[in-house]
């Protein structure tokens, strides 16, 4: 049964994340901000629009409406629809999806045209499947997190790091989301992470200071370090944001992760009224938990 008191934090996961993500835009690949970032701006090396969120964002909507329209996993339907983003802006897309995506639009299969693009670069453990992946854990509950996360992350990401990750950010989201504290999501993703490296990196948070890099561990690690050490939404997503490198793929999992716990109303509303097009992103949330496992 789903309860009005619910969409609040999942309303607040999707919200979260696209607010992570625009006000990290303008900061990516920068070195960390001489002060907080406490709001939004315009500029950073892809001349980003004030309040505009970029791929991070478009991804988790385009599986939010695959998982609400097909009522759960399709991955024929799910490439459609990121495909069908990459195509309006290419530009915010990253080299690993990016070139997956061009497979994909000459007729190649996702999951083959995955594996090609990580033969050809060598590796393929970019965070892109982390970052949109968020939408599983609002949508499922019990194994199944992981499992989709993992199938999800393959559609462009062979490598089966960033679907780990991806598992254990989601099962977080999952959990918190259907009211679980803080603590309790963060151990049961741990219990259930299958994946050493992860689990080691992850588990034991602590023990390292977070780099917000490009690959899906340390993006991981740095939006989970940065959720689990602050107290509030809005120090979360300075914090992530305000590191620089990968400044809006952390922002946006941070966000999520936040969102998720506290709520949207936890959100600024400044924050809120500065997102572009933040309609459709609590409409695609809304739409997303009324379908929900």
């Amino acid at each position: 049964m789903i309860f009005i008191s619910d969409f609040g934090l999942v309303t607040g996961a999707l919200a979260g994340l696209a607010i992570g993500d625009a006000m990290g835009a303008p900061f990516e690949g920068s070195p960390p901000a001489e002060r907080p970032v406490t709001g939004f701006f315009g500029g950073g090396p892809r001349m980003r629009v004030r309040g505009q969120f970029t791929d991070d964002t478009l991804q988790a909507l385009a599986v939010a409406a695959s998982l609400t329209h097909c009522r759960g996993y399709c991955p024929e339907d799910m490439a459609w629809r990121l495909l069908a983003g990459y195509r309006r802006f290419p530009e915010f897309y990253g080299p690993t999806s990016g070139s997956v995506l061009d497979l994909v639009a000459r007729g190649i299969p996702p999951y083959r045209a995955a594996f090609l693009v990580h033969r050809a670069n060598r590796g393929s453990r970019s965070n892109g499947s982390v970052m949109r992946g968020f939408p599983i854990g609002i949508f499922y509950a019990g194994p199944e997190v992981g499992a989709v996360s993992a199938c999800a992350s393959r559609l462009t990401h062979y490598d089966p790091q960033p679907g780990a990750c991806s598992a254990w950010l989601n099962r977080m989201v999952s959990a918190l989301c259907r009211g679980a504290s803080r603590e309790q999501a963060f151990i049961s993703a741990w219990r259930l992470c299958e994946d050493a490296e992860v689990a080691e990196q992850l588990g034991r948070y602590r023990q390292s200071d977070p780099e917000p890099g490009l690959d899906a561990l340390p993006c991981s690690h740095a939006a989970l370090s940065v959720f689990m050490e602050h107290r509030s939404f809005p120090e979360a997503v300075t914090a992530a944001v305000s590191m620089g490198g990968d400044a809006d793929t952390v922002g946006a999992c941070t966000g999520a992760l936040a969102g998720a716990c506290w709520g949207i109303g936890a959100i600024p509303p400044g924050w809120l009224a500065g997102l572009r097009d933040a309609g459709t992103v609590i409409d695609t949330a809304v739409r997303l938990w009324a379908v929900s496992q």
